[in-house]
């Protein structure tokens, strides 16, 4: 054999070899790789287990919490509902014992009552027995007066009745003159109030110290721009605000005109805002304007806030508030108008407390009694109609109504709650000092009254007083007896409504005291 052929054959032997080694090789591979495979597949599934173990105990231990806070919610709750029935329980056991107190007091009363019917029945049939004797007694005086004045009873009777109607007649006489007067003055009273509630909503000419305002500026040249050119500036002022600009010899100062006090409040607040913003044009007087509207808007809104919180009276209609609010412009007899209901609404809470009526309403229709007057002079009629057709419209209770329909007795009053109104507005209007009045003629107008009173025979002392709606009179008890007290009162009245001018009346009251002194030693 040649040498190629034993090389040949020793080459395919090497390869043989080879690839047996290779075989044998992955055959301990694929043995190790398959160990190791199984030993991490055991690893994995251990770690399930544990994670599933561990997650059946987390799951129980939040079933558990769970359970605690439930019950722990449950057992609150509980004690909440326990404590509330004791409460009530409680405020049942006071509601009944207050029942059971009450109806012992009724218990009482009317055993009380009874034992007065009692006695009243008693005393009824004595009465009866007692007049029976009188009628016998005086059918046997009758009997001895004819015998004794040759009149028959028929014949006095006629005498006596002509004399009677004669002095009737006499004094229907002086009673229709006296009615006459009083009628002339309470008429002249009401004109002069519903002229004057004319005035305060719709005139021409009117007094200074309720129609004017008065702004100070803080130069003389400010009164050119306020102006302006050609006089377009005051022009457009007067204009969106309807108030007069007077702007004469005054060192800095114009005086705003007008009779409505809401037109003269955004007056004088555009008018303030310019002046201290420098810049005066008419653009920027129509922005003011507006500015100054809703400032006062809002300001009227708070007063009639205000005036609720105050009075303690609440859910009272938003408009019916605002109107409210606009009373703190408005004023009557110079007396302001929402003071004026606040004070009425207080007085008539204190009367309905003092008489056992509900408060709450009398302070509700005393507050509103005067809305009308918020109304402005465009709306027609009085400005009870006006306050009437108001709360109507925003639904007040009839009682309300009513209350503010008869405050000026327009008509009569049906309801405790309208008396109530009804009084504490005059009480209200008839404080000294709650209405303007010149106070050097009402000093003199007293002193007249006291003058007048003095004058009088036996007359000691005399004091006006309740502003001089009443004359106290102190008489001496040894020069005036009693008839001569009726006799003083009567000539001393006359005398009064003679000299003196007044409004109302005047109540003249004659005090007569006898006194004896002796001292014990």
């Amino acid at each position: 054999m040649g040498t190629p052929v034993i090389v040949a054959i020793a080459t395919a032997a090497a390869l043989v070899v080879g690839i047996a080694a290779a075989l044998i090789f992955y055959k301990l591979g694929y043995s190790a790789r398959r160990k190791k495979a199984e030993a991490d597949i055991g690893s994995a599934e251990e770690e399930v287990k544990r994670i599933k173990a561990d997650g059946a105990k987390a799951a129980e231990t939040m079933k558990k919490e769970a359970l605690l806070s439930a019950k722990e919610e449950i057992i609150r709750q509980r004690n909440e509902a326990e404590k509330e029935i004791k409460e009530r329980r409680a405020d049942i056991s006071r509601m009944e014992r207050r029942i059971t107190q009450k109806e012992e007091n009724l218990d009482k009363k009317a055993e009380t009552l009874e034992h007065k019917n009692e006695q009243l029945d008693k005393k009824i049939k004595e009465n009866e027995a007692l007049t029976e004797q009188i009628k016998e007694l005086h059918r046997a005086e009758l009997g001895v007066l004819e015998k004794i004045s040759g009149y028959s009873a028929e014949e006095a009777k006629s005498e006596l009745m002509s004399r009677v109607e004669s002095a009737i007649k006499h004094e229907l006489a002086q009673r229709m003159i006296e009615l006459e007067a009083q009628f002339k003055d309470e008429a002249d009273a009401k004109a002069k109030n519903i002229i004057s509630l004319a005035i305060q909503r719709c005139a021409a000419d009117h007094v200074a110290e309720t129609t004017v305002s008065v702004v100070a500026l803080p130069n003389e040249d400010m009164k050119g721009r306020i102006i302006g050119r050609e006089g377009r500036n005051i022009q457009m002022l007067e204009k969106l605000t309807g108030v007069e600009l007077i702007i004469d010899d005054t060192p800095e100062a114009i005086t705003l005109s007008g009779f409505d006090p809401v037109r003269r409040e955004i007056a004088r607040l555009t008018l303030e805002k310019l002046i201290s913003d420098g810049r005066i044009h008419p653009s920027r007087i129509e922005e003011t304007v507006e500015k100054a509207t809703k400032e006062v808007e809002s300001v009227m809104k708070q007063a009639g806030e205000r005036a609720t919180f105050d009075v303690g009276i609440h859910g009272i209609n938003s408009e019916l508030v605002r109107m409210l609010g606009r009373l703190k412009y408005r004023t009557s007899y110079g007396q302001n108008v929402l003071k004026h209901s606040i004070e009425v609404a207080l007085i008539s809470g204190m009367i309905a407390d003092e008489l056992g009526v509900d408060s709450s309403v009398a302070k509700r229709a005393g507050l509103l009694h005067d809305i009308g007057k918020a109304q402005t002079h465009e709306m027609e009629g009085s400005h009870v109609e006006l306050g009437v057709n108001l709360v109507k419209k925003y639904k007040e209770s009839r009682d309300i109504i009513h209350a503010i329909e008869a405050h000026h007795g327009d008509v009569e009053p049906q309801t405790i709650t309208a008396i109530i109104v009804q009084a504490a507005d005059a009480i209200s209007a008839a404080r000294p000092g709650a209405r303007r009045e010149d106070l050097e003629n009402y000093i003199k107008r007293l002193e007249k009254i006291e003058e007048i009173a003095k004058s009088f025979t036996g007359v000691e002392k005399a004091y006006a007083v309740q502003a001089g709606r009443e004359i106290r009179v102190m008489v001496k008890p040894e020069e005036i007896n009693d008839d001569g007290m009726k006799i003083i009162a009567r000539e001393m009245a006359a005398k009064i409504q003679e000299d003196v001018k007044y409004p109302g009346q005047i109540k003249v009251n004659i005090i007569r005291e006898s006194r004896e002194i002796a001292y014990a030693k």
